[in-house]
């Protein structure tokens, strides 16, 4: 932000002083716009500020060019001063009762900022809440898949484990050879969703006005976090066949 504030206060010639936002001043072509004076219907308007833009309306619409007007054009609007001290509802009741005394034709009708922020949002909120329960739901059953997996592959590789075992392998040497193989996919699946996931990602993205950029480190992170969790679930398994008596499984041979 570069300037100053609308202050009627402190500066009594700001009753028709202006606010600028970004998307203004790059639509007005304007390379030092505070101090120059805009002219419409007949009236001055000096530029007193510029602003960062902000969402007004829809976070998917492109974000128009804004000026926002000092109190000479506020003609509809009513500006309230109310005591700190007070909560929300009494201040509230007493807004009301100014409202039914002066205006008794219309309702009082009323809306927080942050509620009615909050509501252009609440889609995709939604959306997202569902997604991490699928999320959740997919990693589980993707668990239980390894799980049952890595359970038979022991099963299959008993009499190998043992004569390794037999021959001096170590519990970790079993262990990370009865997961290596398993990781591998891992890794394998990992490279092949993440470019996926990055153009999914940057395609609904770029519906919004404000948007983050995706970064290669999100999917470092995500990458790790299922090596941790496959190993996590491979290792009981893999630990379990590594720990198990040699002699049952050579007893027949």
């Amino acid at each position: 932000m570069s300037g100053r504030d609308i202050d009627v206060y402190k500066y009594k010639t700001d009753s028709n002083a202006v606010l600028l936002t970004e998307t203004a001043v790059k639509s007005m072509r304007l390379s030092n716009p505070v101090g120059q004076v805009i002219q419409a219907d007949g009236e001055n308007w000096p530029v007193v500020g510029v602003i960062k833009d902000f969402i007004i309306d829809s976070p998917y619409d492109e974000i128009a060019p804004m000026i926002i007007l000092g109190p000479k054009s506020w003609f509809t609007t009513i500006h309230y001063r109310l005591n700190p001290n007070n909560s929300t509802e009494t201040n509230l009741k007493k807004i009301a009762d100014i409202f039914k005394k002066f205006n008794p034709d219309y309702p009082f009708d009323y809306k927080f900022i942050d509620k009615n922020f909050e509501s252009k949002f609440k889609e995709t909120q939604s959306i997202g809440t569902i997604s991490m329960l699928f999320a959740g739901l997919t990693i589980f059953i993707s668990c239980l898949g390894l799980l049952a997996l890595i359970a038979y592959m022991a099963e299959t590789r008993m009499k190998e484990i043992a004569v390794r075992k037999v021959l001096g392998a170590s519990v970790g040497q079993l262990t990370s050879l009865l997961s290596l193989d398993f990781l591998k996919l891992v890794l394998i699946a990992i490279l092949i969703a993440s470019p996926i996931a990055w153009w999914t990602m940057n395609d609904w993205l770029k519906d919004y006005s404000y948007r983050i950029e995706i970064q290669w480190h999100y999917f470092a992170i995500a990458g790790l976090m299922a090596i941790l969790i496959s190993l996590a679930t491979i290792s009981y398994q893999a630990i379990k066949a590594a720990l198990s008596n040699p002699v049952n499984s050579l007893r027949d041979e």
